[in-house]
């Protein structure tokens, strides 16, 4: 559908490669996200984020008061346990410093890419902030966990509508009406997760 993009999939989709990129008009991201909900504890266990599948990993409260530090999404190699600027988890704090200053959408492909916590002056922190502070103009990005076959059909009826002119948030809610009359895909799990946030014109810019 976009015959100019550049495709990074399995071990090249990595958190170095996403950190490179710079200014891309459309960034999309099919991956894993997660919010990790804020603890009083020392430590906190993550085997219940289906991110790195070995067991119980501990992680210093001190990092997990940061809702930043808190949400972000898995790229290739997370399952590894690496350390460091590579380590294939990319967090919301690291996200906010991308390069996407021009970009026009970003769209998180995941599940639960559009949690974030509530913040007194500071409105909601989480991927979605740290997109819009990293300077991309609209985000499309889901509450809650997602079906894989019903997000791509989702995606794809997404593009099409946005490749024909409609607006970011038009399209969006064109294709969510047209989900919610099918008979297989009426159920709101399969399209009410994705939200629009940010510049609602078409990517042209008209409104």
């Amino acid at each position: 559908m976009l015959p100019h993009a550049k495709a990074l999939t399995g071990e090249q989709s990595t958190e170095k490669a996403l950190k490179q990129t710079s200014g891309p008009n459309i960034l999309h991201i099919a991956t894993h996200g997660f919010f990790l909900k804020d603890i009083g504890a020392a430590t906190a266990d993550t085997r219940g984020l289906g991110l790195l599948g070995e067991g119980p990993t501990t992680i210093p409260a001190a990092r997990l008061e940061n809702p930043l530090l808190r949400s972000g999404l898995a790229l290739a190699g997370a399952n590894q346990r690496k350390s460091g600027d590579d380590d294939g988890v990319l967090t919301a704090m690291e996200g906010a410093a991308l390069d996407l200053w021009g970009t026009k959408l970003v769209v998180l492909s995941a599940c639960n890419t559009g949690v974030g916590e509530v913040k007194n002056g500071d409105g909601v922190y989480g991927l979605r902030r740290a997109l819009v502070l990293a300077g991309s103009e609209s985000q499309v990005m889901s509450r809650w966990s997602v079906s894989d076959k019903g997000t791509r059909e989702l995606m794809v009826a997404y593009y099409t509508a946005l490749r024909q002119g409609q607006g970011r948030s038009e399209a969006l809610r064109g294709v969510q009406l047209s989900m919610l009359k099918s008979k297989e895909r009426r159920h709101p799990y399969y399209w009410a997760s994705f939200i629009q946030s940010g510049e609602w014109a078409n990517l042209e810019g008209k409104r």
